[in-house]
């Protein structure tokens, strides 16, 4: 079937083709029927079934015969370590944790926080958490101990999990005081904590609290797994909220379980037993989908990558880890490419390896612009696939379905929305928008099986943060359009769609012109306030490493291809060149803090930022524009 006529089985009957999906998975109580909308607008998906993720993403492998198989292939430049872990050494590692939980008392419905690197003893927690039906809370290894305690107070956890220490390039990120400092500023006390050691740093233990990683399992019985309701919550997964409260993002088990099993042959074309890497963190929502649960759920093995795209030891480092462990479909953010693009823009380092078994590349979590796509494409000679999805939804809302046809590729479009997506552009009053029109871009509700039901304790503030502005829709808070062949374009979030002079102008756009100039690495573009326009565009460059170009040169270039590219109209004049710009440490540039920043407002320090002092210099950088400050 071609991926209209699959697009349209699922809109003729979406029960029938979420109940075939469903087949993929090994049920303890298969479900009676798929959508239950009892309670719409809160749809819940297979919820009389019964199910245990951890039997689906281990045991059922090893029952089949194939408990061989490399599971996971870690690969540490930090450490200068790579080993493999089978599923059979996998489950019995896992088994042993549950168990050990379970002694101490955990059981289904406790929460329990996830606090660690990328290291495999992540993943063996996150399933040893699901093997026992408990909730589990990863949070970002080396978080600030303010943000973590905010996340203890909302999860209020039985016990925490963590690991001594993180490693970046250059330096130990001591995680043990980050975390004493959590817990002593949480109103909420955990039971106990399990910390593993690293050898890079072995914490002090709290006495009375915390307990050894290794001790901690010694003489346990394994545990078995425990079956669920289809609707229990696989994990909660803060995302940053606009309030500056972040919102608990709620993943329910028998939708996650069907949903990432169909996405991984049907976007990601791997078959079990092929490689598959993400090269992200545990601690996003890309970590838990398709570093720990998607591929172990579909049989395949699943790199634990610890490192940097430059840095651990240069820029080659994905093209040696792609080699070395054969990995077929690789799936990264586009800031990471646009680093290495940086770093050896004419991709010299490249050559050096053998490619030949990637058949593709996939990139989300930031708008891919053309020009890194196209650079891609012609250095590595291999498809680049940019999709659209969000920590709610938990996998893509809009791709390219490679598994079962791949369809052309434009440039600046993630391609089409996937079954269960009924997606629409909308304007301020909820009316449908024509074709190639930018407004606010809604799914029609019910949303597919495994995207989030509700927040963690805050179901009416998730009715008001999604479902309250277009009734019937869930809205996604991005801005963009769609074409006449059906192609969705991201054009911004809904709030970076400026209004110059009453002209509403994407800043996507703007930066998609920008990343075309020859001497540009990367950018950004924000809205300031004007009195006299309402708003003008500020663009933030970064240079490509050995260029010998002015900045005065470069930028004076930006200004007149933004005008030529798309007219006066943009009033685009004014652009900086600055080293770095100021992301989250999963790569997505902070363009609301930019805002405030220049409009001399009050703002809280992102909990995700990867560099503060990087805000010093944007400070910087607009205030010789005349910004900063009103």
């Amino acid at each position: 079937m071609a991926y209209r006529d699959v697009y349209k089985s699922w809109q003729d009957d979406p029960e029938g083709f979420w109940m075939k999906a469903a087949d993929a998975i090994d049920w303890d109580t298969p479900p009676s029927k798929a959508l239950f909308d009892d309670k719409a607008p809160l749809y819940e998906w297979y919820r009389d079934a019964r199910v245990n993720t951890c039997f689906n993403a281990l045991d059922r492998h090893v029952v089949a015969g194939r408990g061989d198989q490399v599971a996971i292939i870690y690969d540490s430049p930090m450490t200068n370590t790579i080993s493999e872990i089978t599923y059979a050494d996998l489950l019995t590692r896992v088994a042993s944790l549950a168990g050990a939980l379970k002694a101490k008392g955990i059981t289904k419905g406790d929460r329990v926080i996830i606090y660690m690197p990328m290291v495999p003893e992540a993943l063996e927690a996150m399933l040893a958490c699901a093997r026992l039906g408990a909730i589990h809370s990863v949070v970002f290894g080396g978080f600030a101990a303010n943000e973590l305690a905010v996340r203890i107070d909302d999860a209020t956890p039985k016990a925490i999990v963590a690991a001594s220490c993180g490693l970046e390039p250059g330096r130990v990120i001591h995680y043990k005081p980050l975390l004493d400092g959590a817990i002593y500023l949480a109103t909420h006390k955990p039971e106990f904590c399990v910390v593993y050691q690293r050898e890079q740093e072995v914490a002090e233990l709290t006495e009375g609290r915390d307990v050894d990683w290794n001790d901690f399992q010694n003489g346990v019985e394994p545990a078995d797994c425990v079956p669920v309701e289809g609707t229990h919550p696989a994990y909660i997964l803060y995302t940053s909220g606009t309030t500056g409260a972040p919102k608990g993002v709620v993943r329910p088990t028998a939708g996650h379980l069907v949903a990432l099993h169909w996405t991984m042959k049907s976007i990601y074309n791997v078959d079990p037993g092929d490689v598959f890497w993400a090269a992200s963190d545990v601690g996003w929502v890309v970590g838990h989908s398709y570093i720990c649960y998607g591929p172990l759920i579909h049989g395949n093995t699943t790199v634990v990558f610890e490192g940097k795209p430059v840095g651990t030891p240069d820029a080659g480092t994905f093209w040696r880890v792609i080699e070395q462990h054969k990995v077929k479909s690789f799936f990264t953010a586009p800031t990471a490419f646009r680093a290495v693009k940086r770093e050896d823009p004419k991709g010299e380092l490249i050559k050096e390896y053998d490619l030949s078994h990637l058949d593709q590349i996939y990139l989300a979590g930031e708008r891919a612009d053309p020009d890194t796509i196209e650079w891609m494409q012609d250095k590595l000679g291999k498809p680049v696939y940019d999709h659209w999805w969000q920590t709610e939804t938990g996998y893509t809302i809009a791709g390219n379905p490679v598994g079962i046809e791949p369809m052309p590729v434009k440039l600046g479009s993630p391609t089409v929305a996937m079954p269960g997506y009924n997606v629409h552009i909308l304007d301020d009053g909820g009316h449908q928008l024509p074709t190639g029109e930018l407004g606010a871009i809604a799914v029609k509700l019910p949303l597919p099986p495994g995207t989030l039901p509700t927040l963690w304790n805050a179901e009416d503030r998730f009715v008001k943060s999604y479902l309250h502005t277009f009734p019937g829709y869930y809205e996604t808070g991005d801005a963009g359009m769609i074409d006449e062949d059906g192609y969705l374009y991201i054009m911004a979030r809904t709030d970076d769609v400026i209004n110059v002079a009453g002209h509403r102008l994407s800043t996507g756009g703007m930066e998609e012109v920008l990343a075309a100039h020859p001497d540009v690495a990367e950018c950004a573009v924000i809205g300031v306030t004007d009195q006299l326009k309402g708003q003008l565009p500020v663009g933030f460059v970064c240079l490509n490493k050995g260029t010998e170009t002015s900045h005065e040169d470069v930028v004076r270039g930006c200004v007149k291809l933004v005008r030529d590219k798309i007219g006066p109209v943009a009033a685009f004049k004014l652009c900086t060149v600055v080293d770095r710009l100021p992301k989250t440490r999963s790569g997505k540039i902070l363009r609301a803090t930019m805002v405030k920043i220049s409009d001399g407002a009050d703002f809280k320090m992102p909990a995700t930022i990867d560099d503060p002092a990087i805000l010093d210099e944007i400070r910087e950088a607009l205030k010789s524009l005349g910004y900063a400050g009103g």
